[in-house]
């Protein structure tokens, strides 16, 4: 799971409890957001500077894994 790992952290004490990139306050719901409306990673890494690419990368990577595992 995702929670409370080096990529996402939840804390009723930041964002009320909504996911964000750990160590940051930015909303995980924001890069997906971003992705929804056609704009890149790149692009959301110069909107919020304080995620870094590994740890977007990462987050795709362990939710794509999941995600197959479901499925298979």
């Amino acid at each position: 799971m995702l929670n409370n790992s080096t990529i996402i952290s939840v804390s009723s004490e930041i964002m009320s409890g909504s996911p964000v990139f750990a160590g940051t306050r930015v909303p995980v719901q924001t890069l997906l957001d971003y992705l929804k409306a056609g704009e890149s990673i790149d692009d959301f890494l110069d909107g919020f500077p304080t995620v870094t690419k590994e740890q977007v990368i990462t987050l795709l990577e362990e939710v794509e894994k999941q995600l197959i595992s479901k499925v298979a």
